[in-house]
């Protein structure tokens, strides 16, 4: 094993920071709709990389800038996320088997992305590609930093609203004990509803960072489940800053992995760090 130069090393912390950001983004929506509907929705992968390739789309076809897709995939997908919850409660399907029904739907969303932009590689090329940052030796891609801000504003934003606002109040409060909620008379369904769609909106933004920055193909989906999840997880069910917390940490570990060691033992840190936290703070997921 060979040491890396410093400005490697600190190279590589950046990039674990851009990658870890978004590693956060997405799985902000994920943990909010797992810690405060106890759902696992798996769709919510689906959604990403459906938003990532409608945003590939629009710019190849409309040549229209990707960053104005944040004016009109979210709201979309928004839309789709209230009539998933709708049909979840309708035919009121509790946490293990959304796990199952997610799944499946995940799989209809991968055949369906493939069915339309086929099994291919397809790569986003935008005007922010060739945008040359540097910041003393390091150098700052521009989608990256993209990424970044809207990770950092997004995060904080959710979390000020869950502190600060009636609304966070009553989903913590909802989550917490849901009967009791609704005899305070809280609107529990409009509520669910509302996160829902708040939830598949993330997604859709988290989906364009992921087209602005790196190559797609379907099968690519559940290459993202384990590392988010663990993103989730290690940040706290139901928390908006932990999984850009613990995002950043595991981005930041794995890039200093694949400089110091081999980009082969990347994967496993996740991993490592969330048995560790389990085995030390068994408590953190409750």
């Amino acid at each position: 094993m060979t040491l890396p130069s410093l400005n490697l090393l600190l190279q590589s912390i950046l990039s674990g920071i851009f990658l870890g950001a978004l590693y956060g983004l997405i799985g902000l929506g994920l943990g909010l709709t797992w810690g405060l509907l106890r759902q696992i929705n798996l769709t919510h992968f689906g959604w990403v990389f459906l938003s990532a390739y409608l945003c590939y789309q629009m710019a190849e076809t409309w040549h229209l800038d990707p960053l104005l897709s944040l004016l009109i995939l979210p709201p979309i997908f928004f839309l789709i996320g209230v009539a998933m919850q709708w049909a979840m409660e309708r035919f009121q399907i509790e946490a293990f088997r959304s796990l199952l029904v997610t799944f499946g739907l995940t799989a209809v969303v991968e055949s369906l992305i493939q069915g339309i932009w086929t099994a291919d590689f397809r790569r986003l090329e935008t005007r922010y590609s060739d945008i040359k940052l540097t910041l003393g030796s390091l150098y700052l891609p521009a989608p990256e930093l993209v990424t970044l801000l809207l990770s950092v504003v997004i995060t904080m934003s959710i979390w000020a609203a869950m502190k600060y606002t009636d609304l966070g109040r009553a989903l913590r409060a909802m989550a917490e004990d849901g009967p009791i909620a609704a005899a305070y008379g809280m609107n529990q369904k409009g509520m669910a509803l509302l996160l829902a769609g708040t939830c598949a909106a993330l997604a859709a933004v988290a989906g364009i960072c992921l087209a602005l920055s790196f190559t797609l193909a379907p099968s690519q989906i559940f290459a993202w489940v384990g590392v988010v999840f663990a993103a989730v997880m290690l940040g706290g069910l139901g928390s908006a800053l932990g999984p850009l917390i613990a995002g950043v940490v595991i981005g930041v570990s794995e890039a200093i992995t694949m400089a110091v060691a081999s980009p082969s033992w990347a994967p496993i840190v996740s991993f490592t760090l969330l048995i560790a936290m389990l085995l030390l703070r068994p408590g953190k997921l409750r």
